[in-house]
């Protein structure tokens, strides 16, 4: 005899509260208290009920699901990202979906045609090729992990930018390094680096910063602008790239160049991805905390669909009265063994061009 899926009515005498209460618990209405949230939540756990999402569709109720839109599921950052949403997530009853835009496009699909799709019941976008604006008005929405564009009243939960390049540039000239090159790409992270490095580097007027890379930020653009950058100035003796897969293709073209890793390059990333801590690169990096931004951003969405606004309990809110709200968290610096003591001053002392020909 096949076993019998467990009901609400099940979950509610199991919790000790009416059918109706379980309905708004598993729905995450506001209106439920916490101590009750949680019996319920406990009670469905310990029975195996799984609420039926197809029926709360066609009622026209709220799904539980929470819409996370990424540009590309082949950048590692978005792992923690990820895992942050979900943590922050769970405790709610609530679940998420992810789309890969990048995907879609190969498919020819749009991503947010294919979120909205799902009824979602507020969305999380990650997402910098992507313009946010095609998103519903009425649909509570959060910008994560960027600032580049949004709507006008949309939060966005980011790290501190221009804090980490600060970290990067003070890190690498405490290390005597002077003649420093930056990897940048597409993007409005990347363009927030690339400004913060380059005013960071004009702080000290001994330090000669080199920028090369308007592309995907990708491994193998790293990899051409560092080997082109390298063969044209020599005399670099550290690269800071805008991201960590970036980073990668630097090692990549300074190993074929015959550099050496940290004595003859230093080499720093940005982003503190799973790949920068493995014992095999062991990459200096600087971490955004991307798992925290991304629990901010999905414990400030879950207020926004319970209709709690969210403006006074965003985490360090930089936003000023008028101006679109956000949140930025700061970074830290994680030095590994890609980064040394510069080596002594060898060839030209002329500083770099503000940007090589390609």
């Amino acid at each position: 005899m096949a076993h019998r899926q467990p009901t609400i009515i099940d979950v509610a005498r199991r919790a000790g509260v009416s059918k109706s209460l379980v309905s708004m618990a598993l729905r995450g209405d506001p209106g439920v208290s916490e101590a009750r949230r949680t019996a319920v939540l406990d009670a469905a756990a310990q029975l195996g009920h799984r609420p039926n999402r197809a029926a709360s569709i066609l009622a026209g109720t709220r799904t539980d699901t929470v819409g996370v839109i990424v540009d590309d599921l082949r950048n590692p950052w978005y792992l923690p990202l990820l895992e942050g949403v979900r943590e922050a997530l769970v405790p709610h009853g609530l679940r998420l979906t992810l789309t890969d835009a990048a995907m879609n496009r190969h498919l020819g699909s749009d991503p947010v045609d294919d979120a909205l799709s799902l009824r979602v019941d507020g969305l999380i976008m990650a997402a910098e090729a992507l313009d946010p604006r095609a998103v519903p008005a009425e649909l509570p929405l959060v910008v994560a992990g960027t600032r580049a564009q949004r709507p006008a009243g949309a939060w966005a939960v980011a790290a501190d930018e221009a804090a980490g390049a600060r970290l990067a540039l003070e890190h690498l000239r405490g290390l005597g390094h002077r003649r420093i090159a930056h990897l940048t790409g597409t993007g409005g992270s990347a363009r927030a680096r690339r400004e913060a490095a380059e005013a960071a580097a004009a702080e000290d007027p001994a330090t000669s910063l080199a920028v090369d890379g308007e592309g995907a930020p990708t491994e193998e653009a790293g990899y051409i602008s560092a080997l082109r950058l390298l063969r044209e100035h020599p005399d670099t003796t550290a690269i800071l790239a805008a991201n960590d897969v970036m980073a990668m293709g630097a090692l990549a073209a300074a190993r074929e160049l015959g550099l050496r890793v940290p004595e003859d390059l230093s080499v720093m990333g940005q982003d503190a991805t799973p790949l920068a801590a493995s014992p095999l690169l062991r990459l200096s990096t600087v971490d955004p905390h991307h798992d925290e931004v991304g629990r901010a951003a999905a414990g400030l969405l879950v207020r926004l669909i319970r209709g709690e606004g969210g403006a006074t309990s965003a985490p360090a809110s930089t936003s000023t009265p008028g101006a679109t709200p956000e949140a930025l968290l700061e970074p830290t610096l994680i030095a590994r063994r890609t980064t040394g003591p510069a080596p002594a001053e060898t060839g030209s002392s002329q500083p770099f061009p503000a940007q090589p020909p390609n």
